[in-house]
């Protein structure tokens, strides 16, 4: 799955339950920690294999259950220790969420769910590793470039901007998280104004 399919799953996710269970949608602070933890399993461990070549493939530490739980778990506890108990949960929704997303999607095009992905220590998911991390991102991602450049974009690909279209109409009902915050911060440190 690509990096923004990963933080629409954590923002959607994140965002129905923020307003099923809070009556409003996430802050700017649950926004980032949704968006950071959806990304964190890639950015550790495709930087170690594909860069540094440590892992045999770009599913290991990350991406394992048996390091994404416990960690979902400790940012919940600092977060509520930190008075901010929704980022912890918005961090759990993310991290959480990417391995099955990770998992699930293959079943349609290979017949299987590659459960070795998410299961590090004791499996380990083969690829491509030491290609270095630019490399093996142009690799995948210029193809989707191409098609974009084309305007021939396949079904795949067009479903994926359905999916982002809709993901930002979310971001912008929830009134534009992180931006919002950053907007009004520079609005009060220009005006001079502090919060009531």
């Amino acid at each position: 799955m690509w990096p923004w399919e990963h933080v629409i799953v954590g923002y959607v996710a994140y965002s129905l339950f923020s307003h099923l269970v809070y009556r409003e949608g996430p802050d700017g602070v649950a926004a980032l920690a949704v968006v950071f933890a959806a990304l964190f399993p890639d950015l550790l461990d495709k930087t170690l294999s594909w860069q540094f070549g440590i892992f045999p493939g770009g599913y290991a530490i990350g991406h394992s259950v048996f390091v994404a739980v416990p960690l979902s778990v400790l940012a919940g506890v600092l977060a509520h220790r930190l008075g901010r108990p929704r980022a912890g949960l918005a961090f759990g929704a993310g991290y959480l969420l990417h391995l099955p997303s990770d998992v699930i999607p293959d079943y349609p095009r290979y017949g299987r769910f590659p459960v070795e992905r998410v299961l590090w220590p004791l499996e380990q998911a083969e690829g491509e590793h030491g290609q270095g991390l630019i490399n093996g991102f142009l690799e995948a991602f210029v193809p989707l470039a191409y098609q974009l450049i084309t305007l021939d974009p396949s079904p795949e690909l067009t479903f994926q901007l359905g999916l982002m279209g809709c993901a930002f109409l979310l971001w912008t009902y929830d009134g534009m998280p992180v931006l919002r915050e950053l907007v009004v911060g520079t609005h009060r440190q220009v005006t001079g104004t502090e919060r009531s």
